[in-house]
């Protein structure tokens, strides 16, 4: 008899080859199998017949097959297919067709789904790209009542024309017989019971194959009770694992810091200004749980310029006060090397003498060396580095705070390798981002941390006047640029690639993607994301009402929209514009005279540290460089950011890059230069960047707009791969399950055969797919 952990290739109709497919596909048992949940439902309950059919509205309709033809046009191959009832005809129409060309034959019988149109040849009426799927003679009435007579599951493809919506139908309506009373609970029943859900069996079956009567609307939403179930049940799961990480973590053994009269005294000497109540509350935050006995696990989330680097820094002064070492690691040399010099210019105005190591990939064997010797010594007091203080030739004397810097770059294994040392005390951790972190992302990415935001900036910022110009206004830009290096000004110029090619710029795949998204199928993640989407923004719209007069005017938005939407999709894209060829072109060009600098990822570390420098100090007046000045890059006298091709930027990536200016007491500006066609998700970006300065609304925005997957640009290593829920559409079933999942560890519930059955599935199936429940 099957259960939910027998091999997928034992499911009948499967085998050992279409098993294989599958496995590329992640589904190698029966539960993966199951977990494959249809993304579309149609109500196919009512066949329509053709002389009852109403243009505009989607219809299920089953008819003869009347004859087909393969029409080979300029643009493409069209497959024409009429069907009949009796003496009435319809049309469909395939775009690309020609895979259909050999699939019907005059007579056959098939089902239909898709949206009625009129037809301009003749009276009657047609559809385009329909579902179509082939109604066999000699089928008994069981498989016949798959596809028609009943609202229908609708699938993604598993692979090809043999592993179609179809196939997946068939054999799921037969495993969930085959199994039937042998689907065993994974929530305790008292649970399920007090939230009004479903047992797991039932959930299934009726997730898959939905009663008569149930509203397909309900369906889409994935808002049935079965839907419900399955999403709480991962969701809950999810938590459960990082409560118990949390737990288990409290457990060990920490180093409780004193934060006294001398401790208070170090903080107050290296204060460069007056902090904010945020920043003061953050730090209130870091410090009880550096007192306590337990190791600390924190966040410390903050908009760009709000100030998190000097209460990290604070929180490094009270380990180094209290005896132990300090180490911040961040994920690029260049930010490693700026919260170098960073801390060396905070700490030079204490009374102590703190000794600072700075510890990276490039620097010279015999200096990385000897200051490996100086930490493993206690010379250092503080090290600053990148993945190279995870070395294992990096030994620490008495490590007390790790700081991890843009933590969403670091795996989470990275995470806690600096930890690892045997029969030591467990060493505090503060992560930190720049990248704004929607609460519910921010429950499942991170809820093995304790959260403290800073939602103020420091007082005397002023907003930055933030611009769309279309790229045939670029003179403008470059005019713009040479007046404010006149007024003594600096500038940067970002391009999303370095010479042209897409291998450096992972979010080019994601634009490229939106320009054809037309034409092919979503993703489930980002489906369901749009499909939020549509049921209304909720977020806030602060306006920068006013900008200064000097600045380049931005185009129509509603004119550029209009006229982009009526160009054909065949139209050739507008080539990418790469930093080096543009610092050729502007030096010699829209530029000459004045004195330009190149930065991108291909330099070495040596020639990357100099530029910066040079800029830093006013060598440089216009900083030509890719998105490697994304985080941490800090020049006051900065005052203007052109973003060259800005429609092709995620929404975090141009709000971090905005930030690089307005650090100073000038007014700043942010020009977005269009390029060519801009998708709809483009422009969408692009009027938010204009419309909002708020770092944690344009985060709400860019989960909205590309889905938990990609919302820091590239796959996040740390972000959960679920198969039902989404954090978008599932928000309220993320807290409830939190709240359920924190409870639980607190005092199970159920009989001890339930919680066993609990323990047994977050073992065995969770900390195998995310090594939650590993601490």
């Amino acid at each position: 008899m099957l259960s939910l952990d027998t091999e997928v290739q034992f499911v009948k109709g499967v085998g050992p080859r279409i098993a294989a497919a599958l496995a590329e596909k992640g589904i190698r048992t029966v539960d993966d199998l199951l977990l494959h949940l249809p993304f579309r439902y149609e109500d196919r309950l009512h066949p329509r017949a053709l002389m009852d059919l109403v243009p505009g509205e989607m219809a299920s309709v089953i008819a003869e097959v009347r004859g087909t033809i393969l029409l080979r046009t300029r643009n493409m191959p069209i497959f024409e297919m009429t069907v009949g009832q009796g003496t009435t005809a319809m049309k469909c129409i395939w775009f690309h067709g020609t895979y259909l060309k050999d699939r019907f034959q005059a007579g056959q019988t098939v089902a239909l789904f898709g949206k009625v149109e009129p037809s301009r040849s003749t009276k009657n009426f047609k559809m385009i790209q329909p579902q179509v799927e082939v109604l066999r003679e000699g089928k008994d009435q069981e498989d016949e009542m798959l596809e028609v007579g009943r609202i229908t599951p609708v699938y993604e493809s598993l692979g090809g024309s043999q592993l179609s919506t179809r196939w997946i139908r068939r054999v799921l309506f037969h495993l969930l017989r085959e199994i039937e009373g042998n689907v065993p609970e994974t929530l305790p029943r008292s649970l399920l019971l007090r939230l009004g859900l479903p047992s797991r069996e039932e959930a299934l079956k009726l997730v898959h194959f939905p009663a008569a009567g149930t509203a397909v609307s309900t369906l889409q939403g994935w808002a049935t009770p079965a839907h419900k179930r399955l999403i709480f049940e991962e969701l809950f799961y999810l938590e459960l694992g990082l409560e118990l990480k949390r737990r288990k973590f409290h457990e060990r053994q920490g180093l409780p810091f004193r934060a006294d009269d001398k401790v208070r005294a170090a903080l107050r000497a290296i204060l460069p200004f007056h902090p904010t109540a945020a920043q003061k509350r953050a730090l209130g935050e870091i410090v009880a749980d550096m007192r306590q006995p337990r190791p600390m696990r924190r966040l410390l989330q903050g908009d760009v310029g709000s100030g998190k680097t000097i209460v990290a820094v604070q929180a490094m002064v009270i380990a180094m006060e209290n005896g132990y070492q300090a180490a911040l690691m961040a994920p690029t040399e260049i930010l490693a090397t700026q919260h170098y010099l960073a801390a060396r210019r905070l700490l030079e105005k204490s009374k102590r003498p703190y000794r600072i190591v700075l510890l990276t990939g490039s620097l010279d064997e015999g200096v990385k060396r000897a200051n490996r010797g100086k930490i493993y010594r206690g010379e250092a007091d503080l090290v600053i580095g990148t993945h190279a203080l995870i070395e294992e030739k990096v030994e620490f004397a008495n490590l007390g705070l790790i700081v991890v810097d843009e933590q969403h770059r670091f795996g989470v294994l990275q995470r806690f390798r600096l930890m690892k040392k045997p029969n030591q005390a467990e060493p505090d951790v503060l992560a930190m981002t720049a990248t704004p972190i929607p609460r519910t992302l921010a429950l499942s990415l991170y809820g093995d941390l304790d959260l403290s935001v800073i939602d103020e900036l420091p007082p005397g910022r002023t907003p930055i006047v933030t611009r769309r110009i279309p790229e045939e206004k670029a003179d403008e830009v470059w005019q713009f640029v040479r007046a404010q290096v006149a007024e003594g000004r600096q500038a940067y110029v970002v391009y999303p690639v370095i010479e042209g090619s897409k291998d450096d710029q992972p979010e080019l795949d994601f634009a490229a993607a939106e320009e054809d998204e037309e034409t092919t199928a979503p993703s489930t993640s980002l489906r369901s994301a749009r499909d939020d989407k549509s049921r209304g923004n909720t977020q806030r719209q602060a306006s920068v009402k006013t900008a200064a007069k000097s600045a380049p005017k931005a185009a129509k938005p509603a004119a550029k929209s209009a006229s982009r939407a009526k160009k054909p999709s065949l139209f050739p894209k507008t080539p990418l514009r790469s930093a080096t060829e543009m610092y050729d072109s502007l030096r010699t060009g829209a530029l000459a005279g004045l004195r330009l600098g190149l930065l991108h990822g291909r330099l070495s570390a040596d020639d990357k540290d100099v530029t910066m420098k040079r800029f830093q100090q006013g060598e440089i007046d216009v900083l030509i460089s890719t998105t490697v000045i994304e985080v941490g890059v800090d020049v006051p006298n900065a005052s203007v950011m052109v973003v060259e091709h800005a429609e092709r930027f995620g929404l975090a990536q141009l709000h971090q890059l905005r930030g690089r200016v307005g650090r100073g007491a000038a007014k700043s500006y942010c020009l977005l230069v269009e390029s060519g066609r801009v998708s709809p998700q483009g422009e969408q970006r692009l009027a938010a960047m204009e419309h909002t300065q708020d770092g944690f609304e344009l985060a709400e925005m860019d989960l909205q707009l590309r889905g938990p997957g990609e919302f820091f640009g590239t796959r996040q290593a740390g972000l959960p791969d679920f198969r039902v829920a989404n954090l978008l559409r599932d928000r309220e079933l993320l807290e409830a399950a939190k709240a359920e999942a924190a409870q639980f560890v607190k005092t199970p519930e159920g009989t001890e055969q339930e919680r066993a059955l609990v323990r047994r599935r977050l073992q065995d199936t969770w900390q195998r797919r995310y090594g939650l429940s590993e601490a």
